[in-house]
């Protein structure tokens, strides 16, 4: 699924893991870096990569902290936003296309299954 995800994301000109931030910078805007980091389980490095290229393409800023001056604050732009709408209509698709091989019972066991390992996990 995710080298599927890759390259139909690719058409948007992102990575899995940059559509990973956007998704998170929508969730929670106004996080900082290390937050990002921290969310994504990424490493503080590979947030600071896909924020620097999010920045250069447009789709994020960043303003100062309002107590912290040396934080910076992450937040979608516009262009960002339209990007990552764009980006869930074509996950949305992808996940569509991986249900239709699945009856709806088997459908249902599949989704039973994933949420009781995420609970399982939860617990853990």
């Amino acid at each position: 699924m995710r080298s599927v995800l890759d390259g139909e994301l690719a058409r948007e000109g992102l990575t899995t893991p940059q559509f990973l931030v956007l998704n998170v910078l929508a969730a929670y805007p106004g996080v900082s870096g290390a937050e990002l980091a921290r969310i994504t389980q990424l490493t503080a490095q590979t947030v600071n990569l896909i924020v620097r290229k999010l920045e250069r393409d447009g789709l994020i800023g960043r303003r100062e902290h309002e107590s912290h001056g040396r934080v910076l604050r992450l937040e979608l732009s516009k262009a960002g936003e339209g990007r990552l709408r764009a980006c869930k209509q074509i996950a949305d698709g992808v996940e569509r296309r991986i249900l239709a091989l699945l009856d709806p019972d088997a459908e249902r066991e599949v989704r039973r299954w994933l949420a009781a390992i995420a609970a399982a996990l939860l617990r853990s």
